[in-house]
């Protein structure tokens, strides 16, 4: 939890001095003063919304319980057996089976599925799906995963709005300078992205498995799932991309700006690591 909160505070530092280089380098003194109010607000932004953030990209929405009674029930359940609050939950439209949880802390989680998990998994791997997102939540990976987002989508926006702040005369960057900030600012998005440990996937695997009491349940959602992200690939844009970590699985095809955002170990390791946990032997 700890090491969770101080890495959210470098990045957030790291993001602070980011703006207010571009700053001074941009506007001289001028310039880092209105960078320290962009800094501040992104980093209140970043911490407070970062859910907000994640959600929207997916276009979640919130469910009650009349409409999805058997996510509801699951959810109660294992948040109970682990003695932790029941997260908010959504729904995204999105066909593609996938799963993500968000927020700061148990008391502020949400926990939202796809469509299109709902409709391949059956409940019994669902329950491994949501034990995997609810240990993510219990493992406190949430706070730096939604952080780490949010500030990837902004910079990602820095970046492609620089160009609107270069100036042709001999004091400023000038157009080559703000065609940098355009690069920079996926780069940066991009090394915030990989501040996340992949090991934290393995972590809430065998903390799935080992509050459902069933590995092979997540195992066999995951095999499903990655066939599924496969052949319905979300489009690579930088607002999925900056969410894409949180989800349980990559939901692009793994190539261009869907490889650079990556940060899932193989499948095929994970569902192994889960068969020795069960005693399976092929």
């Amino acid at each position: 939890m700890h090491h969770n909160g101080l890495r959210t505070a470098i990045l957030l530092g790291a993001l602070s001095a980011l703006i207010l280089a571009a700053g001074a380098w941009l506007g001289g003194g001028s310039g880092v003063r209105l960078a320290l109010v962009v800094a501040l607000l992104t980093n209140g932004i970043a911490y407070f919304f970062s859910d907000r953030i994640a959600l929207s990209a997916m276009r979640a929405r919130p469910v009650s319980e009349v409409e999805q009674p058997v996510l509801y029930r699951v959810v109660r359940e294992l948040s109970n057996d682990a003695r932790q609050p029941m997260p908010r939950l959504y729904v995204s439209p999105t066909m593609q089976p996938n799963a993500f949880a968000t927020g700061r802390n148990p008391r502020n989680a949400a926990v939202c599925v796809t469509h299109g998990i709902l409709v391949m998994l059956d409940e019994r791997e669902l329950r491994g799906v949501i034990g995997h997102e609810l240990s993510h939540v219990y493992n406190r990976d949430i706070l730096i995963s939604s952080v780490a987002g949010a500030l990837a989508t902004m910079i990602t926006y820095f970046g492609y709005i620089g160009i609107f702040f270069g100036s042709d005369d001999d004091d400023g960057p000038g157009f080559l300078g703000a065609l940098l900030m355009m690069i920079l600012g996926p780069v940066a998005a991009s090394m915030i992205q990989m501040a996340i440990s992949r090991s934290r996937e393995f972590a809430a695997d065998e903390s799935s498995a080992r509050l459902t009491g069933d590995p092979l349940a997540l195992a066999s959602a995951l095999r499903k799932i990655e066939m599924g992200a496969r052949r319905l690939p979300l489009p690579e844009n930088g607002r999925l991309a900056s969410a894409s970590h949180m989800m349980i699985a990559n939901p692009f095809r793994g190539a261009g700006i869907g490889k650079l955002f990556s940060t899932h170990p193989p499948t095929a390791e994970r569902v192994a690591r889960l068969e020795r946990m069960a005693g399976y032997r092929r």
